[in-house]
């Protein structure tokens, strides 16, 4: 794979991070005040982790090394480490929202 099919790949992937946060934020929204605050250190992680890896597709596509693969391997942990902090914001909303009743 080279530089510009990846940075490609990485921003389509950035694409489905960013609608992934929308929509935890949009639940994290109906919690209230207590399990919003326990949530707020994963959400400034999963930004800051999607702001690092955005800014190492950028320096790929302006700088163009010629050894790009400790980048790729930082783009890659970075994926792995959004992936894990999501899954664990996803789960402690899933155990502090509210049942909906339908009707």
């Amino acid at each position: 794979m080279d530089v510009k099919d990846f940075c490609s790949a990485m921003e389509s992937e950035m694409t489905s991070w960013k609608a992934k946060m929308y929509d935890a934020m949009r639940k994290i929204d109906k919690l209230g005040t207590a399990e919003k605050e326990k949530l707020l250190m994963n959400i400034q992680d999963l930004n800051m982790l999607m702001d690092e890896m955005a800014q190492r597709v950028d320096q790929l596509r302006t700088e163009c090394p010629s050894d790009w693969s400790p980048i790729k391997k930082e783009l890659e942990q970075g994926t792995i480490d959004m992936r894990g902090k999501y899954e664990d914001t996803m789960e402690f909303i899933g155990k502090a929202a509210p049942v909906s009743i339908p009707g």
